[in-house]
């Protein structure tokens, strides 16, 4: 886990803390390492409820409820999935807060419309919702690595202007 993704983290959890909130994450080409940079902060269980790895379409519906009519007309890696996602996610968990990842980190799986590097995020906490897109450089870890930086900055971003 990177210095700054651990980092984010801990401030995220100081600022979940501080409101007595609990947060879920739902990822897919992250594969847990946001619930990883998470979980390596001690006392993280007071602040944080579950993840949920949905690496697949068929898991995104199992776990999620993705509705598959979502999938097939934008494709996983869109704003309306990561919107279903972390819906579900919070309402599954019964979090205060929750985010959502889905993307191409690479090396293959891009195409014209959808680039290696392109992620789809999405936040959703007491009145706020807001998803939007990144398209990440560098190899496969890298994106990664970008992607849990960026959800947990943002996040805890959102979780500041409710103050």
């Amino acid at each position: 886990m990177t210095p700054t993704a651990l980092s984010l983290a801990a401030r995220l959890g100081d600022a979940l803390r501080l409101r007595q909130q609990q947060v879920a994450t739902a990822e897919s080409c992250t594969g847990g390492l946001i619930c990883g940079a998470i979980t390596d902060i001690a006392g993280s269980s007071g602040w944080f409820e579950r993840g949920y790895v949905v690496y697949s379409n068929d898991a995104k519906q199992q776990m999620l409820g993705v509705p598959q009519a979502l999938l097939e007309e934008y494709g996983a890696v869109s704003g309306p999935v990561v919107e279903s996602m972390v819906r579900q996610a919070r309402e599954a968990a019964r979090a205060d807060w929750a985010l959502a990842v889905s993307g191409i980190a690479g090396p293959g799986g891009g195409s014209a419309e959808k680039p290696v590097g392109l992620v789809w995020f999405a936040w959703i906490g007491p009145g706020v919702a807001h998803s939007e897109s990144c398209i990440f450089s560098g190899d496969r870890a890298a994106v990664r690595a970008q992607t849990v930086q960026h959800s947990l900055e943002r996040l805890l971003d959102l979780i500041e202007e409710q103050a």
